[in-house]
């Protein structure tokens, strides 16, 4: 996992803040290969949130506040709930690719 303890300390204690402590967080994609160079941040994240209107909002505090923490980086965050009608093929990918944190 090419991802720091502080880093990987930031991004669980900020999904926690803003999402609340039983938030299920994993990384995936090129981040997750040791012998990948550069790649954005690619995180899934399940809540038990249903509000969209409220998860759109965390979602926003969470970038923010983490790219305060860990500075300028890019970021791709998918955020999957409980009501959510529609799951891309991405969000199976992520989930069974990913690395929990």
């Amino acid at each position: 996992m090419r991802l720091t303890e502080a880093q990987v300390d930031a991004i669980r204690r900020t999904a926690a803040e803003v999402f609340g402590p039983y938030v299920e967080l994993r990384l995936f994609g090129s981040r997750v290969d040791d012998t990948k160079r550069g790649g954005d941040i690619d995180l899934y994240l399940v809540t038990a949130d249903e509000s969209v209107k409220d998860l759109v909002r965390a979602e926003v505090d969470f970038l923010s506040r983490l790219k305060r923490r860990i500075g300028e980086q890019r970021i791709d965050l998918l955020v999957d709930y409980p009501s959510r009608r529609h799951r891309p093929p991405i969000f199976s990918i992520a989930k069974a690719t990913g690395v929990r944190l």
